[in-house]
């Protein structure tokens, strides 16, 4: 089977290398160019249709009416981003074979087997009529371009072909934008669940924070989650008045690093509702934004809302099958069973989860939940009490959604439906294990202007005991959390340019206290030669920035890298690499461990790296590669387009994630979209991508904002008329079919 994939793969490296479609070259195709391919005439709208677009390409769109502003945004997700749709559109149903040939077939089935579509056709039954108008209109948008516009690069290179898309395509790839980061972890951690020490080592994991999605081993999986850019980090912070004198809301996610960036800057206006804000294509909402009277931003909660059930002892009779036809380009179709039980689907008969044991899953986005309505709802808000109450339909992915307002006021609700039984201590649960009672945003804990006048969430464990349910099992640490309290606390003054600095903060605590531990060590055991004592002398100044200029950062990550990997018996390094907590699971060891046991490593570490030579600068070993996710393939040359030096590491405020570094490396996720909001000023809300807006290959506007992210700048987004005006110069006119 490894064979056949190593062959699988070479015929796709060979194919992108040689015979596919060149993509345009860069810079070549200019806005005007761009804004000239929209197809004007014949639009689905009611009344003509103004959309305004600054220098970036961000679009703000003036609608009459609901219907048309909905098609609007399905227009310009289109317009923008049609490529990128379409192939998400081919993950979401288990079509990715047909794009890249044989090797995605264990990838199909696995989607297939979680079947992402399986509670849509409920969903759509219950939706309320104004949703379900919604996102008609929405994909009456996307009909529209997908129909009548040029068709970018990805169809002739994937040979796709126009499908007109539905409400039920638009729901299922929101399924697919809310899978679970669990699901990624459960591979690891399901080979080591028979070893000895597994409860030992599980209780670790609980306490210190739990599992994170690592990558994959199999390039086209890699590439397949990069598309997919699912939520899995962020930061989001929120400044009352009583703090700084007016209300702020800064939002910073943490996702895959590809191009396009799955975020889309867009703005609008009807007579009923304005707002600006981060979009996802495909998604017909504001994901994270501010409206005239409230702003919101999120962070994965990492809740509760999967488990694997161990189904062994359940006779065949009590499983259904159905078999599926998996299309492969270049080959023969793949006929696939596709297995489920009462508790879910049979997610061991993927090739990826394969344990030993049957196991079902069980996941709370195969029950009919609304996060559309809930995000309409959500965007039209006024008050605090009515941004908390929208969440109620809101199900998966589970999210800390932050808030602020134009009174001063600030927020932090949990937007998640947790089943509400005590916790099992184990990955595995028993299948008489059930959920019999699901709590929403109404009956999971909020928080509403403490008196710090700060509230920070950086997928941290949120500040609830109870021991009758769990809102999840795994969290980040609290690091992250903490320093962005602790920088709005040691401001002099709250402002858009002190925010913007702190998005761009580098500093870990975590690593500047393990990194005095191991030259507390290495002082402890008598003299050191002295290549060793300037060495060690570099770390003990370091103070804990992972600047890109720092050879204390290097240091320190070659430093750790060698000391632990023979520190740890090989299992439990692996185990660690799996989690969120990598690095404070290695900070506590480190810490208990007595100094005997840890010198020796620190002191032949320091050798090995003196005879290394001259340590090079953070930047220099932590790189920031962008490239479409086909760039991570083998032969994807061409869809590489910068290599650049970046500062932070996976525990700073600026994440920039990696696991434990022995030399060079990219940086494959992290922070790629800010938000500053000043809710004193309408006009004052700040938002930059690290990309561009526009997919489309060759356009000015497909990476022209790395630099403004790189630098800390950001595009100023108003939503006073006027101001739009002077700031979206370059204007189109939709005009609706003649009646």
């Amino acid at each position: 089977m490894r064979l056949r994939t190593v062959a699988h793969m070479a015929r796709l490296s060979a194919w992108l290398q040689f015979i596919a479609p060149r993509p345009p070259r860069r810079d070549t195709i200019d806005l005007a160019t761009r804004l000239a391919a929209l197809p004007l005439r014949n639009a689905p709208f009611e009344q003509p249709c103004t959309i305004r677009w600054n220098d970036h390409a961000v679009p703000f769109i003036e609608a009459a009416n609901d219907h048309d502003l909905a098609a609007a945004l399905g227009l310009v997700h289109t317009h923008l981003r049609l490529g990128q749709m379409e192939l998400l559109r081919r993950v979401a149903h288990g079509r990715l074979s047909e794009m890249v040939g044989a090797v995605a077939v264990p990838i199909d089935h696995t989607i297939r087997i979680i079947d992402l579509a399986r509670v849509v056709p409920e969903i759509l039954r219950q939706l309320p009529h104004e949703t379900r108008a919604w996102i008609d209109a929405y994909a009456s948008g996307i009909n529209h371009v997908l129909e009548n516009a040029p068709l970018p690069h990805e169809f002739a290179l994937f040979d796709l072909k126009r499908e007109p898309w539905q409400a039920a395509d638009i729901l299922t790839l929101g399924r697919l934008l809310s899978f679970d980061n669990t699901w990624l972890v459960w591979r690891g951690l399901l080979q080591s669940y028979d070893l000895p020490g597994w409860q030992e080592l599980w209780a670790k994991l609980i306490t210190h924070g739990g599992p994170q999605p690592t990558s994959e081993d199999e390039a086209i999986a890699a590439a397949a989650l990069a598309a997919v850019n699912n939520r899995s980090g962020s930061n989001a912070l929120a400044i009352s008045a009583s703090r700084a004198g007016r209300s702020w809301l800064v939002g910073d996610p943490h996702l895959g690093l590809s191009l396009p960036c799955i975020w889309l800057i867009a703005g609008y206006r009807t007579p009923q509702r304005a707002a600006v804000g981060f979009t996802i294509p495909g998604a017909p909402f504001l994901g994270m934004g501010r409206s005239e009277r409230i702003a919101w931003s999120g962070t994965s909660l990492h809740a509760h809302a999967s488990e694997l059930l161990d189904i062994s002892q359940l006779d065949e009779t009590q499983l259904t099958t159905r078999q599926e036809t998996i299309r492969v380009r270049w080959g023969r179709p793949r006929q696939v069973a596709v297995r489920s039980c009462e508790h879910g689907p049979i997610i061991s008969d993927s090739a990826l989860f394969k344990n030993g044991r049957r196991l079902a899953m069980r996941w709370m986005g195969h029950r009919p939940s609304d996060e559309i309505t809930a995000m309409l709802r959500l965007s039209a808000a006024e008050t605090w009490s009515g941004f908390k109450s929208a969440l109620k339909s809101f199900a998966v992915p589970g999210l800390n959604m932050l808030y602020a307002d134009t009174g001063g006021h600030i927020g932090h609700a949990l937007a998640a439906w947790v089943p509400n039984h005590a916790p099992v201590d184990d990955l595995i649960v028993p299948s008489t294990k059930t959920w019999t009672d699901i709590l929403h945003a109404d009956r999971l804990p909020s928080w509403c202007d403490p008196p710090s006048g700060v509230l920070a969430s950086a997928n941290d464990r949120p500040s609830h005991d109870s021991a009758e349910f769990m809102i999840g099992r795994f969290f980040s640490p609290p690091g992250r959390a903490d320093r962005l309290s602790t920088l709005v606390e040691q401001a002099a003054t709250v402002d858009t340019a002190m925010l913007g600095r702190l998005q761009q903060d580098v500093k870990s605590q975590t690593s500047h206290t393990t990194a005095q531990r191991l030259a507390q060590a290495a002082r402890e055991d008598g003299l050191l030669p002295t290549p060793s004592v300037a060495l060690l002398q570099m770390l003990e100044s370091w103070d804990g920035h992972y600047d890109v200029t720092s050879r204390g950062a290097s240091l320190y990550e070659l430093l750790l890298h060698d000391v632990t990997s023979r520190f740890y018996p090989r299992g439990t390094l692996a185990a660690y690499r799996a989690t969120w907590a990598m690095r404070d699971l290695i900070c506590a060891d480190l810490h208990a461990a007595p100094s005997h046991q840890v010198a020796p490593l620190v002191r032949a570490s320091l050798k090995r790296l003196a005879r290394r030579g001259a340590i090079p600068a953070w930047g220099e070993l932590h790189r920031l590669r962008l490239e479409h996710s086909l760039g991570s393939l083998p032969g994807g040359k061409r869809y590489r387009f910068f290599d650049l030096p970046v500062g932070g590491t996976s525990d700073t405020v600026m994440k920039t994630s990696n696991v434990l570094a022995k030399g060079r490396h990219a940086v494959r996720f992290g922070s790629n979209a800010r938000q500053v909001c000043d809710m004193a000023d309408p006009d004052e809300n700040h938002f930059v991508l690290l990309g561009g807006q526009d997919g489309w290959f060759g356009s000015t506007t497909f990476l022209d904002q790395v630099s403004l992210w790189r630098e800390g700048r950001y595009i100023r987004l108003p939503l006073r008329p006027e101001a739009v005006r002077a700031a979206f110069p370059h204007v189109v006119q939709m005009m609706p079919a003649r009646r």
